[in-house]
């Protein structure tokens, strides 16, 4: 097993994973997992420049990449750090003592699982994750649920996403689940998977759902699924019921962030709500504050959603940042009420980040690219509403004096420096509003925006 080759990690020690959507790549990760490692997907296009941020930020010595990132093993592997080749690990029965001596005993407060999520600011955060934290959202998920060793799930989500690891790959097999990993998404080959796998449920996010409508055709196709699973973007009650009628199961809808491990609230399979992210699962706490703080207040009052309990991480690894943990509780930023039955509905969001097609993408990243053009003078990211994705990065720019329009190379520039998902639309404008403060008054650009729709 790859716990034996890997022997030897200090307790707790990250290890960045640049593989494929594989068996072998999740062998892997947990492989690190057993051997005391705190594994960590990294997201697919990142440039050496990104991963070695990542790497420094959590003093990650160590990233195993596949055959398929031969460009970056070649920048990374210069002796800034240990890169091993997914092939050279090998798959060789675990020794009673590996070369490092045996691995350390876990509990439930050892690292487990490492996370980068933007959050609502410039840089990637790192979130550090347990074993107990993993444990207590996958007995919250199992339960809910109603997972058994008789399901499988057709896993079409990414791996470096929270969703993708704790609801896709720790829940199921805890339960002696399987889990069918495709090897990318396919809107088209979704109904097929389906009937190949004889899949029992799937996650995906409105988005996936959307582009999978058009290409329903056989139902008996389906007969296998159960449920579907719907997370990490809003949806629309339109969109809803579509799903639903195309699929005749029910859409379970769910909320939570990385910080909480995944998922905090779900809608119950046989009495799902829509409009509503559900109830909160067992053994986790999720209450609704005056914003700012994490004072609660009355059911049916609108406040910022406080998620606490033993799911939420300890802090960010490596942050300087103001405290993200206040009294056990993470603040998510969100706003939402509770029903007198206990359902959570999401009304809004305090933070600027824009949620395109179920990726949380910060809006000061991509505006930080923009002005690196040297024709810019000025930028201001918003969300622009989008029917397939949700929302999509608009950049109001405004160009230097004398500097001709030429919104097509800010595209192209910012291309070349972040993945495609953080390429903006560009707007070009003479001037951008103001507070009395003299700050870019973002609300004002929103206006903008919806003006010009």
């Amino acid at each position: 097993t790859y716990a034996g080759a890997l022997r030897g990690l200090a307790l707790g020690e990250p290890v960045g994973i640049f593989a494929s959507r594989s068996a072998e790549s999740v062998a892997l990760f947990l492989g690190i997992m057993q051997a005391g490692g705190c594994p960590c997907f990294m997201e697919p296009g990142l440039g050496p420049d990104a991963v070695r941020a990542r790497m420094d930020a959590v003093g990650m010595r160590r990233i195993v990449l596949d055959g398929e990132a031969d460009a970056l093993a070649a920048d990374l592997d210069n002796g800034e750090a240990v890169v091993r080749r997914l092939s050279h690990l090998g798959l060789t029965p675990a020794p009673s003592t590996g070369q490092g001596g045996p691995a350390p005993a876990l509990t439930t407060a050892s690292p487990a699982l490492l996370l980068f999520t933007s959050g609502s600011t410039g840089q990637p955060k790192a979130v550090r994750l347990t074993h107990g934290n993993l444990l207590c959202h996958a007995d919250g998920v199992i339960e809910r649920t109603s997972l058994t060793q008789a399901d499988r799930l057709l896993h079409v989500m990414p791996l470096h996403h929270t969703n993708g690891v704790n609801n896709q790959l720790i829940a199921p097999f805890l339960v002696g689940a399987s889990v069918a990993l495709v090897e990318r998404f396919q809107p088209e080959a979704i109904e097929d998977q389906i009937g190949e796998y004889g899949a029992t449920y799937m996650t995906g996010v409105p988005t996936m759902y959307s582009r999978i409508l058009p290409h329903l055709r056989h139902r008996a196709a389906r007969r296998s699924l159960r449920f579907l699973r719907c997370g990490s973007a809003p949806i629309t009650p339109s969109l809803h019921r579509q799903i639903e009628a195309a699929f005749d199961v029910p859409l379970v809808v769910s909320y939570g962030l990385s910080e909480a491990t995944c998922t905090s609230t779900m809608n119950p399979p046989d009495a799902r709500r829509i409009g509503s992210v559900g109830t909160v699962l067992r053994g986790q706490q999720v209450r609704v504050c005056t914003a700012g703080t994490v004072d609660p207040i009355p059911a049916g009052a609108e406040g910022e959603v406080c998620i606490g309990g033993p799911c939420v991480m300890s802090g960010y690894v490596g942050a300087r940042s103001a405290r993200s943990v206040h009294d056990g509780w993470v603040r998510t930023g969100d706003l939402g009420r509770f029903d007198d039955d206990g359902y959570l509905s999401i009304t809004g969001r305090i933070k600027d980040v824009i949620i395109r097609g179920g990726e949380n993408l910060s809006p000061q990243v991509i505006e930080d690219a923009v002005t690196r053009h040297p024709a810019v003078r000025a930028c201001c990211v918003v969300g622009g509403p989008h029917a397939d994705l949700g929302e999509v990065p608009v950049a109001f720019v405004v160009l230097h004096d004398g500097e001709p329009p030429c919104a097509a190379d800010v595209r192209s520039f910012v291309a070349e420096r972040l993945p495609r998902i953080f390429v903006p639309d560009i707007s070009l404008v003479a001037a951008l509003p103001e507070t009395s403060m003299g700050k870019v008054d973002r609300q004002a650009v929103r206006n903008m925006l919806a003006a010009d729709d």
